[in-house]
Order: structure tokens, then sequence, then C-alpha cells
């Protein structure tokens, strides 16, 4: 009975505590593509004020995998639970801070420069959360069902986007554009306060993992992780870095990019197209349920390799998608939520087999984070400089090719195990 109990705890501070985390991530982005603009970057240009509102929201892919070197030496140093702990106090406030910032109007260029630096925080801080979770969860997890444990943590992201869309839709259908503007794009900022501290509660009421307590006992842990992880496993790293661009890739196209362009030149109403991504939140949430069972049956890899292969294949009709209709942008955002919930599902359990105990946190942070670099940061910027230059139809094609980035990864991951087993024997 213990066990289970255990085990339905540790899945709940895994879970709920992402949720907390990419809460706090999500209202960013969404902030950034609604009001974030004209509230920090004045300008003559509407299409200017955007992409610097998204290269502020990019930023933070700059700050994680610095993060991600910090909070996976401590993790693979001092353990997960109090590296995650960590993690969560720090994004919570920085978060809680954005709340409270003045605008371009009341202070000039310190207003941005503030912003940036809290979002730069933000950034660090959730460097550590996502492979924190991830190796919470399947470093508890039975035999034969580490997917599955994995992708009940991941089930925090799709939850988190989902309070985070349903706040702002909320306070887009309720306040005039005057009330949302002056102070109603502030209140989801505070709210996370209170979802943080439920964060922590539950994280400071568990147990490292078992994983984690065995490799202590067979050996003293690196000094510096990071060093024999780049000497040793840079084929891991490679390998997870280009599997993760194309959810990331995805996730920010289709939330980000995509709110922000709808709502200015395609024309969409606020609150209609926040509908809509609400509407492909639950097939992202499906695919990742989905992931994790077939990811258990029959590998992580394959069923990463299915869902890049379906995120570059919808991944051409993006453009397109958006500019048909309610109907059309509809049905295209719920087929690439779809893929991204079966390429991001495994994604959890297939990291962690790339690395070794010891080195492991530092190897899924520093390869999950720099391939957010890339697919987080660079894709969206590069896509709105695609719409700002009248191609708004190549943002597609962009990403496809973050689909088949995670394609080669998993494929080399594949020839990569092989090597790493011929080396060190099963």
């Amino acid at each position: 009975m213990k066990p289970i109990r255990d085990n339905a705890r540790v899945l709940i501070a895994s879970m709920v505590g992402t949720a907390v985390e990419y809460y706090d991530f999500f209202i960013y982005g969404t902030a950034a593509a609604l009001v974030f603009g004209p509230l920090f970057f004045p300008s003559e240009s509407e299409a200017a004020q955007t992409l610097l509102s998204l290269a502020t929201f990019g930023l933070a892919f700059v700050a994680r995998p610095v993060g991600a070197v910090v909070f996976g030496h401590y993790g693979d140093r001092i353990g997960r639970k109090a590296t995650l702990v960590v993690s969560l106090l720090l994004m919570g406030i920085a978060t809680l801070l954005i709340a409270f910032l003045p605008t371009y109007a009341m202070i000039g260029w310190i207003a941005p420069l503030l912003l940036c630096s809290l979002r730069f925080i933000q950034g660090f801080g959730l460097a550590g959360e996502w492979a924190g979770a991830a190796l919470l969860a399947a470093e508890y997890a039975p035999p034969g069902w580490r997917a599955r444990f994995v992708s009940v943590m991941q089930m925090g992201t799709p939850i988190g986007f989902f309070f985070a869309t349903s706040i702002f839709m909320l306070l887009t259908s309720t306040l005039t554009d005057a009330q949302f503007m002056a102070w109603g794009w502030r209140v989801p900022f505070v709210v996370s306060s209170v979802l943080v501290i439920l964060g922590l509660w539950i994280r400071l009421n568990i147990s490292e993992t078992p994983e984690f307590k065995t490799a202590l006992e067979k050996e003293t842990p690196h000094k510096v992780p990071f060093v024999p992880l780049f000497k040793q496993h840079w084929g891991g790293l490679l390998a997870g870095a280009a599997g993760v661009i194309g959810t990331f890739a995805t996730f920010y196209l289709v939330t980000v990019f995509a709110l922000a362009y709808a709502t200015g030149p395609l024309g969409y109403a606020r609150d209609t197209f926040l509908g809509i991504q609400l509407v492909a939140n639950f097939f992202y949430a499906g695919g990742m349920i989905v992931a994790g069972i077939w990811s258990d049956r029959f590998a992580p890899e394959k069923v990463l390799i299915a869902g890049a292969l379906l995120i570059g294949v919808v991944g051409l009709m993006f453009g397109p998608g958006l500019e048909g209709g309610m109907v059309t942008a509809t049905a295209t955002l719920c087929a690439l939520m779809l893929a991204l919930g079966l390429a991001n599902g495994p994604l959890g359990a297939w990291m962690s087999h790339l690395f070794p105990v010891p080195v492991r946190y530092s190897g899924v942070s520093i390869a999950f984070n720099t391939g957010g670099l890339i697919g987080g940061a660079a894709v969206p910027v590069a896509a709105q400089l695609l719409v700002a230059a009248g191609h708004p139809l190549w943002v597609g094609v962009v990403l496809a090719v973050a689909g088949m980035c995670t394609l080669i990864g998993a494929l080399f991951s594949r020839s990569y195990a092989d090597a790493e087993l011929a080396v060190v024997g099963p």
C-alpha cells in the first residue's frame, strides 16, 4: 500500500509543480503576444512591436542553457527534490514581480530593461524544472511504466496552458480593451503566487528518488558533473538537443506566434482565438496520454519518430490553415497539437535513457534547454520576421524543418545507444 501512496504523491508533485511553472511561462507568452508590445516597446510599426515583444519571450530560452548547467550540477550532486524546489521558487518570484512592473509610458527605457531581466530569471528558473520533474517521475516508476509515469508529469504542460489561456479568455471577454491594457493583464501574474505556494507545499512533502539514492550508495557524486558528461556522453547531448527542437517549435508557434499573428494581421478577436487554442489543447493532452501508453508498449524513440513525421507533414499546412478561416484554423491547430502530444509524450522517458544516473540531471537539462533555445526562441522570431517580410506561408516550412530535426535526433539516438551498449555492455 505504501509504494502506491508514494507513487501517487510523486506523480502529483511532478505534475502540479510542472503545471504551475508552465502556467507562469505561458501567461508571459500570452501577454507578450497581446499587450507587451505597445506597453513596453512603443514604435510606429505594429510588426516591430510584436517582434520586440516576442524577442523578450525568446530571451528566457537564452537563459535556459545557463540555468540548465547550474540546476543540472546541483541536481546530480544534492538531488532532484531540493533542486526542483529552488527552481519553482525562483520562477514564482520573477513572475509575481512582472505583475507590478511600470510601463514605458511611466519610466521610459527602464521598463523594458526590467521586463527583460525578470524574463531572464524566469527562463533560468524553468531550466531546472522539466528535467527534474521528468526524472522524479522516471526514477520512481515501476518496471515497464516509465513512459506512462513521465507522461503524467508532462500533463502539467497542457494543464498549465489550459489555466493560462482560460484566465486570459475570462479577462478579455469581461473587460474593455482599455481596462485590460491598464491593469487586466497583470491579474494572471498575481494569481501565479497562489499556485506557486501550492506547488512548493506539495514538493516539500516528497522523498528523493530511489535511483538517485542507489547511485549515491554506489559512488560519490562527480564534483563537476558536466565535465564527464561532455567527455563521455556528447552523443546523448546532440541527440537530445535535436530531438526536442520540433516540440518546442510546434508549441510556441501554435500558441504565442499564432496568437500574435491571428489577433494582429489576420484580425481574429482575442477571445475567439484563445478559445480555438483552448480546444486544441485537449488534443495535445490526448496525444500525450496515447504517447505514454505506446512508448511503454513499443519504445519511446519509435513514438517520437511518429510524432516528428506528423509535425513535418501537418506543419506545411500551418500558414494556409491559419488564413483559411475559423474552421480551418481550428482543425490545423488541433492536428498540430495532437502531433505535438505524440512527440512530447515520449521525451522524458526517451531522454532519461540517454544518460546514466550520476550525470542524468545535467544531461537532460542541457540537452532539453539547448534544443529549446533553437525551437522555442529562434523559430518564433524567424516566423515573425517572415510575416513582416510578407512571406507568412513560409512559416509552415520552418515548422516542418523543425519536425525533421526531431526525427534526426530520434534516429541518431538509436545508433548512439547501440554504440554505448557495445562499449559498456548490457
